[in-house]
């Protein structure tokens, strides 16, 4: 068991986005199911049998899915990065994950799915570009990502002055 898994806070939905999630990435598995008891009914307010946790994992990164109620929301001030090689991989986990989410909050690779997570997909070459000790070729790279949504690798080789 590792010592840190993330916990994702899911009105009633918690079943249905693992399996969302699950359906998009390759190397990925639901791995458990709990479901409420009777016990303890008048704090969760669950019916006996309903979804409580969904145990799953991701490219070899567990989670669990909690069916937990109407208390929180999701926020940016917490998403999940996928490097991609390929504009293919960058146009394809975009497309998927963005199925039904916010279009508003799209932004320099960033978006919300239609279950309020947000998740960042970003070319791995990214990093190196906006690492580089130049600092006009990090300028342009910078400008032109602030103007994409999703990101465009030819676009940002180009601005970093790559063929």
């Amino acid at each position: 068991m590792p010592k840190i898994t993330p916990y994702l806070w899911f009105d009633t939905k918690a079943e249905e986005a693992a399996r969302f999630y699950t359906s998009i990435f390759k190397n990925s598995a639901i791995d458990a199911v709990m479901r409420y008891g009777k016990e303890g009914f008048d704090i969760h307010r669950q019916p006996e049998g309903a979804v409580m946790t969904v145990s799953f994992h991701i490219e070899g990164q567990e989670f669990v899915a909690l069916n937990g109620g109407l208390h929180f929301k999701f926020t940016e001030a917490i998403s999940f990065l996928i490097n991609c090689e390929t504009q293919a991989e960058v146009d394809y986990y975009w497309n998927k994950l963005g199925e039904g989410g916010d279009p508003d909050a799209q932004q320099c690779g960033w978006l919300r799915d239609k279950y309020g997570v947000s998740w960042q997909v970003v070319p791995s070459a990214l990093g190196t570009m906006l690492q580089d000790k130049d600092p006009k070729k990090v300028g342009r790279v910078t400008e032109v990502m602030l103007k994409m949504k999703k990101l465009d690798i030819a676009a940002l080789k180009r601005a970093y002055g790559q063929p």
